[in-house]
């Protein structure tokens, strides 16, 4: 169904090789901006340069996890050049384009909004967030060992967020033998988590919860780790926040008070960046095939 489609792929990292790789088998005209530092070339695929007479052709275009930064700047590891997707590209797209994204931020919306271009955000549906919430808690073991010198097992942690993730992160530490308590904000979560066997407590009383952690992992985009928060916390605890940049964990405040706490977003594309580019490359496959079949 994606024969004779052109599908751009604008920047990326690994886990967008597999996405490319479906779009070829899908028999689709698949061109490369950005990618001319891969060491495997795709046959099948064709190296451009993005100008908005190439913009004019597209049907569906690919941008990164992040989609692209304030000004436009669109990241790649496969390249040493600067890509920078202006308006006047989204202008030149065709009205039945449709541009993906795992996340978008306002410069990229407002840009398709304004020329009625369709924007899918793909990390905002529940299918590809529970599946990428697979290698995202793997990835989070993995430093919790790697940080720690201690078993999972019969250590106390607490999961802020009993979301995709947090909700896979709770199952997998709680099948482990870990002692596990959750940060929840309301009284149908604190149901959610007493039935799977946690220690639920609301937000508010984070500060009340932390004294005996030995991991602590925080899934919310919002500042809940404080310096109130840190100043109640051993110092042997390891802190793994998993949110999005700039996370919510005052990690200034945390490296004063010699608290071990690190960032780690993106885990997917960086620990099981194939079966990230599978998870995505299923999905946008499935999108575009509807795509074309609504236009026929």
């Amino acid at each position: 169904m994606l024969t004779g489609k052109h599908i751009a792929f604008v920047g990326g990292d690994a886990r967008q090789l597999e996405v490319i790789k479906s779009c070829i088998e899908g028999n689709a005209k698949v061109s490369l901006i950005g990618f001319d530092n891969l060491q495997s070339p795709f046959s099948g695929a064709v190296h451009r340069e993005l100008t908005t007479h190439f913009a004019a052709s597209v049907d569906l275009m690919i941008l990164p996890i992040v989609g692209t930064d304030d000004h436009g700047l669109v990241d790649s590891i496969f390249t040493q050049r600067r890509i920078v997707l202006a308006e006047e590209h989204i202008s030149a797209l065709p009205d039945h384009a449709i541009v993906f994204a795992g996340m978008a931020k306002p410069y990229l919306k407002n840009l398709c909004e304004k020329y009625s271009i369709r924007l899918v955000e793909l990390l905002t549906r529940d299918d590809v967030a529970i599946y990428n919430s697979i290698p995202t808690v793997e990835g989070a073991l993995m430093l919790a060992i790697q940080n720690t010198n201690i078993t999972i097992h019969g250590s106390t942690c607490a999961v802020l967020g009993l979301g995709r993730v947090g909700m896979t992160l709770c199952r997998t530490l709680h099948a482990l033998g870990a002692r596990v308590k959750v940060g929840v904000r309301s009284p149908d979560q604190v149901a959610r988590a007493e039935e799977m066997g946690l220690s639920p407590f609301l937000m508010k009383d984070l500060p009340d919860q932390v004294g005996d952690l030995d991991l602590l992992f925080n899934t919310v985009p919002a500042q809940l780790v404080t310096e109130k928060v840190l100043n109640r916390m051993s110092y042997s605890c390891v802190i793994i926040d998993l949110a999005s940049k700039p996370g919510g964990t005052d990690f200034t405040f945390a490296e004063k008070r010699g608290i071990k706490a690190m960032l780690a977003p993106s885990l997917p594309g960086i620990v099981a960046s194939k079966t990230a580019g599978r998870i995505l490359a299923r999905t946008i496959t499935r999108l575009m095939a509807g795509a074309v079949g609504e236009e026929g």
